[in-house]
């Protein structure tokens, strides 16, 4: 087991896919965050009228060249203890989408948190969980940029009981890395609607770890599909705040 395992990695244990390509130039590039948080704020027509026709036309054409290439563009935004959540694009022609997942060098396999796609799955963070992972400065990643990372990470979440701040936390992103014209009023559609899974309750499951009641979420143990409950502890351990 190494002590310092590469920020982007070849492959991701149990994740079959890639090869993967770093593209952190994208993080600069407005249209990038149109499409990235494309199904987040799809299904809200307010939201897509404040992104606006030409914006969108534009980032779709971008997502879908990188849900296209032979290559999968992949980001890393590391956590305390050598864990890593990566946002990784993948393209596999016909089953298209952006996984979140979530991994440590001494795990034999790498947890899905979440996916964008037509079959969303999620929540698969809180919101101590991103912000903390926004906020940790570790530079052993794709960027150190607290609203980058918030934005990248920003379609894995779901929250009910998101702080008074969390419009504000939001707008300054928005405001920082894409040119829509209102960023505080599409901040608060997206924190009231909260993409394809809605606002999820968040508790403390029997054992101290945090789990969700979404209807789509792998943390949320009543579902068929969810992890055990020792997987579920190491996932809460590795994200806590």
């Amino acid at each position: 087991m190494t002590n310092n395992p590469a920020p982007h990695p070849a492959r991701i244990p149990g994740y079959d896919g890639g090869p993967f390509d770093h593209l952190p130039e994208l993080l600069d590039e407005p249209l990038f965050w149109v499409g990235h948080l494309h199904n987040y704020y799809s299904e809200s027509e307010e939201a897509e009228e404040l992104v606006g026709d030409p914006h969108e036309q534009e980032a779709a054409a971008l997502r879908s060249r990188l849900l296209g290439g032979d290559t999968w563009p992949i980001f890393t935004v590391p956590l305390a203890g050598h864990h890593r959540l990566y946002v990784v694009y993948r393209a596999f022609p016909g089953d298209e989408g952006v996984d979140y997942l979530l991994h440590h060098p001494g795990w034999e396999t790498a947890e899905h948190l979440a996916q964008d796609e037509g079959h969303f799955m999620g929540p698969g963070l809180s919101w101590p969980e991103l912000t903390a992972a926004a906020d940790n400065g570790l530079s052993f990643g794709t960027t150190t940029d607290a609203h980058a990372r918030l934005l990248l990470l920003l379609p894995a979440f779901g929250d009910d009981a998101v702080p008074s701040d969390a419009v504000d936390r939001l707008t300054a992103a928005l405001r920082a890395r894409t040119r829509v014209e209102d960023p505080e009023r599409l901040a608060e559609v997206l924190m009231q609607d909260q993409g394809p899974c809605g606002p999820a309750q968040w508790t403390t499951a029997e054992g101290g770890y945090r789990i969700n009641d979404g209807r789509y979420s792998l943390r949320n143990p009543a579902n068929h599909f969810a992890r055990s409950a020792s997987r579920l502890i190491r996932v809460a351990e590795a994200l806590a705040p």
